[in-house]
């Protein structure tokens, strides 16, 4: 399946998820599809972020139905836990500050 083919159907897949995690005050973005190894890269924002159970969602809900819904798919990772530095899970969450690895630093005035 050509690049552009695979990231048009992740994409619409995840269309159709998205309003189910923004039910919850969170959301999705596609952020990569990896056709060669079938990796798809999301980031999970708003309440997904300090959400205990975000790493179920990933992979119980969005990899599962991804997977069922589209020939080559492997997994999803999220990749703000990566860019966070985190092993497993959603970004850091510092108290009530959510500390997102997209955004620039906070710097305390």
């Amino acid at each position: 399946m050509s690049e552009t083919l695979m990231e048009k159907k992740v994409a619409t897949v995840i269309e159709v998820i998205r309003p189910a995690i923004q039910a919850d005050n969170g959301d999705i973005f596609l952020r990569h599809v990896d056709v060669d190894t079938g990796v798809v890269s999301v980031e999970l924002t708003g309440a997904c972020i300090s959400c205990p159970v975000s790493t179920i969602t990933l992979k119980d809900g969005i990899e599962r139905i991804l997977k069922d819904r589209i020939d080559g798919v492997t997994s999803v990772e999220h990749v703000g836990a990566e860019l966070a530095g985190a092993d497993a899970g959603t970004p850091v969450s510092i108290g009530a500050t959510v500390v997102s690895p997209l955004a620039p630093p906070v710097v305390p005035s």
